[in-house]
């Protein structure tokens, strides 16, 4: 059995864990209003110009661009976009991201896969599986900015256009809510056409300038607002995560606190209670 001593050791020590977990529960949920407004504000415009460029890229027909092939070389190289967390302490997020991509390389040759991860977490693990990562990224906890997601395009999109890559894969984790992140795997490159039941909308369409020109602008643009929203889901999803987490654990703190206390207390009872037995023993001696 524990002594008072040990169980008042144990007593500071998840009070300054509760202190900890508690600040950090605070930080996030500061950190996580500012997050869903960024998320908000992006999900509309990354929406619209997918609709757009999908839509353009088939009524243009016989439109040739590096970004719309769908050759495939003779090993199936696959790239993989991966958005995950630089620090733990978020509950299962960072292992959610990482599963989703390791199941959607899963059986295929290491040599053929490209990573380019955001967050240290995913670059660790897939390093450690022997997976070639070209680019790692840090992740931005003050905000993503706009320029982080160009910067990380332009490398995931040079990887499909010099045919390094013959589909390139985003996995990320869409904010749901506080409680709820979802991961999710989409993919980027060869653009896929529209649903069968929107081809007759788009049927006649005249292209001025060029439907080429139309494609060079909107191309890049679109992969760099689908990239900026998987970063804003992402961090919004890591700080949601996180502060959820720290709340169970400063709640489980606290009943530890509580547990500890009260076994304080009947150990200081025990003890109390066997001075007096022994004094009344004793007593009942000399007479």
């Amino acid at each position: 059995m524990a002594t008072m001593r040990q169980i008042r050791s144990r007593i500071r020590v998840a009070k300054n864990i509760q202190q900890i977990t508690k600040a950090m529960k605070l930080v996030a949920a500061a950190r996580l209003r500012r997050a869903q407004d960024a998320v908000a504000a992006a999900r509309p415009y990354s929406s619209s110009i997918r609709d757009v460029v999908k839509s353009v890229a088939m009524a243009a027909g016989t439109v040739r661009h590096p970004l719309l092939r769908h050759t495939k070389s003779a090993d199936g190289k696959v790239g993989v976009l991966l958005v995950a967390g630089d620090r733990g302490l978020c509950g299962s997020y960072n292992t959610n991201a990482t599963r989703s991509a390791m199941d959607l390389v899963r059986g295929i040759d290491p040599a053929n896969v490209r990573m380019v991860c955001v967050g240290a977490r995913g670059a660790t693990f897939f390093r450690r599986r022997g997976y070639d990562v070209v680019a790692e990224y840090g992740v931005q906890a003050a905000g993503t900015t706009f320029a982080r997601a160009q910067e990380v395009a332009s490398v995931a999109r040079n990887l499909f256009e010099t045919g390094q890559v013959d589909t390139l894969h985003l996995v990320f984790t869409r904010f749901i809510s506080a409680m709820t992140q979802r991961s999710e795997v989409i993919t980027l490159f060869p653009l896929e056409a529209p649903e069968a039941e929107d081809a007759g909308v788009q049927a006649n369409v005249e292209f001025e300038p060029s439907a080429d020109e139309i494609l060079e602008t909107l191309l890049p643009r679109y992969v760099d607002a689908l990239v900026y929203q998987a970063l804003v889901e992402s961090t919004a999803s890591f700080f949601g995560a996180q502060m959820t987490s720290m709340s169970s654990a400063t709640d489980n703190a606290g009943k530890m606190i509580s547990t500890l206390t009260l076994s304080l207390n009947r150990a200081r009872q025990a003890t109390i209670t066997k001075e007096i037995s022994e004094i009344v023993g004793g007593a009942e001696a000399l007479k």
